[in-house]
């Protein structure tokens, strides 16, 4: 244990733990809220597990963060949020929202695992990846149970193995435009899913937030969900292929704020860094060139739409900098 504590966090550990902390300092704030509101006895039991799994987190990486002096980030803390506020979104809502998360924390922890190698640091992580797979299995579960699960569609099972033949199988334009396959049909209904969750999520936070700037913002992601949304729809429609239900009509109509504004931007951030990660490797999987283009254009907008969002979180305050590397130039002006 003492050598283990000589060792020094790496670059990836560091900002790992940091942006973890601040990710779950947040989510237990979110269910907090969820806890106070929720009706169903069974989707109750899921939200204490997911508040309980987020705390715990917290406190761990607060823990090494303290043996080690390394200054504790703020996150989000009582203060962001309230209570006693209306719920926003009705039960089913609560368990779709956690089983997205869930998803979004595999993707988050299976990318970061690989790169840690300090004990402690490596047994949180594998802890942080073994309890998301849990509570996604038991949101999963439970929504198939209550018949909330949305499954993608099915396609014909291959009555033989086949190659293909023609370059064509790459083109998306015009009349050579074959079917989609498999992966391309999942990265297309994952991402409309996401999209509907963003989506719910603007109208709830444009009912609740006090300033016009970020009312604003949160709108224009309303919009661009939409946007991504219809794309998306359109490409599986062409196939014969359902698109996802949408979870506007899960919104209440409180215009009472749970969240502080500042939660709800960093919620909109994390989301955006999700779909980035969604649209990338949905392009790294889609051989069809019009989806390749597809993804890379709207890529592009939330990139910027991120952009702005980043902009008004630094102008408001609300922005912790992660760790960073030294600044050479600057250390050696100052020398």
């Amino acid at each position: 244990m003492e050598q283990e504590q000589t060792i020094p966090l790496t670059s990836v550990e560091l900002t790992g733990l940091h942006q973890t902390y601040i990710s779950d300092s947040m989510a237990g704030c979110v269910y907090s809220h969820f806890l106070e509101t929720v009706k169903d006895p069974e989707i109750k039991m899921v939200v204490e597990h997911a508040l309980d799994i987020s705390k715990q987190r917290v406190e761990r990486i607060k823990g090494i963060f303290t043996e080690e002096n390394i200054p504790v980030p703020i996150g989000f803390t009582e203060q962001d949020v309230n209570l006693e506020a209306p719920r926003l979104f009705s039960d089913k809502f609560y368990l779709t929202y956690i089983n997205q998360m869930a998803k979004g924390g595999l993707s988050n922890f299976g990318f970061l695992l690989p790169q840690m190698f300090r004990n402690d640091v490596l047994t949180l992580f594998s802890k942080c990846l073994s309890s998301t797979i849990q509570l996604n299995t038991e949101a999963t579960l439970l929504s198939l149970e209550k018949g909330l699960a949305i499954r993608p569609p099915t396609i014909p099972y291959p009555e033989k193995v086949e190659f293909v033949h023609k370059q064509s199988f790459l083109v998306g334009f015009f009349a050579e435009k074959r079917p989609l396959t498999g992966m391309e049909i999942s990265s297309l209904y994952a991402n409309i899913q996401t999209n509907n969750l963003g989506e719910a999520m603007a109208i709830a936070f444009g009912q609740v937030a006090q300033s016009d700037k970020i009312r604003d913002y949160i709108m224009r992601g309303k919009q661009i969900s939409e946007k991504h949304i219809n794309i998306f729809s359109s490409l599986l429609r062409a196939e014969e292929l359902p698109a996802p239900q949408t979870w506007e009509q899960e919104v209440t109509d409180s215009t009472e704020a749970p969240f502080s504004e500042k939660l709800m931007m960093f919620h909109f951030g994390m989301m955006n860094f999700s779909g980035i990660s969604n649209y990338g490797r949905a392009l790294s999987t889609s051989q069809r060139s019009d989806l390749a283009t597809a993804y890379s254009r709207l890529t592009a907008e939330i990139l910027k739409f991120a952009e702005d969002g980043t902009n008004i979180m630094i102008n408001e305050g609300w922005m912790e900098q992660q760790p960073m590397a030294a600044d050479r130039n600057d250390l050696i002006k100052g020398s």
